[in-house]
């Protein structure tokens, strides 16, 4: 791991992340909200430090409110997400401006997304509102349907399962 990577894996006290990657939680808003179609309020926003280091990445998973990602420092980070009809990929760099980067990008509510990063190790941000709950997360391997679409569809990023 990179000695960057390494350092901040262990000043912000991260932990591995069911996605892949290293996480900690920073911020859990005291306000409650409840979504449309839900039966339970949620806390209106959390937010994260998520590190991913050369070789891992953030696999193919689904959060049920938007996310912002926010690029802080490293390597620029590719961000894939598809459509909600699952026929189209997008993706975006979350970097330093200039060279088709940008420092901010959201991912709708719903859709699927990974990421990876380009170099080194990339930390970002990812803020959710309303906020993230796991019962609200899903991963690609429980659907296996999804799964084999992405893989027949989109085979560059077959990897990412």
């Amino acid at each position: 791991m990179h000695r960057r990577a390494a350092e901040l894996l262990h000043e912000l006290d991260l932990l591995p992340h069911p996605e892949g990657g290293h996480y900690r939680e920073v911020y859990r808003s005291h306000l409650r909200v409840r979504p449309d179609r839900a039966t339970a309020d949620r806390d209106a926003l959390t937010t994260i430090y998520f590190l991913l280091a050369a070789g891992e990445q953030s696999r193919w998973h689904r959060v049920t409110s938007d996310e912002a990602w926010h690029f802080y420092e490293g390597d620029p980070l590719e961000l894939f997400w598809l459509d909600p009809s699952g026929t189209r990929c997008h993706r975006a760099l979350l970097g330093p401006v200039g060279g088709g980067a940008e420092p901010v990008h959201v991912v709708p509510a719903g859709c699927w997304q990974a990421a990876r990063p380009t170099g080194a190790f990339t930390l970002v941000g990812c803020t959710v509102g309303p906020g993230f709950e796991f019962e609200d997360f899903a991963m690609l391997d429980a659907h296996p349907e999804t799964a084999e679409r992405i893989r027949r569809d989109f085979p560059e990023l077959a990897g990412l399962a």
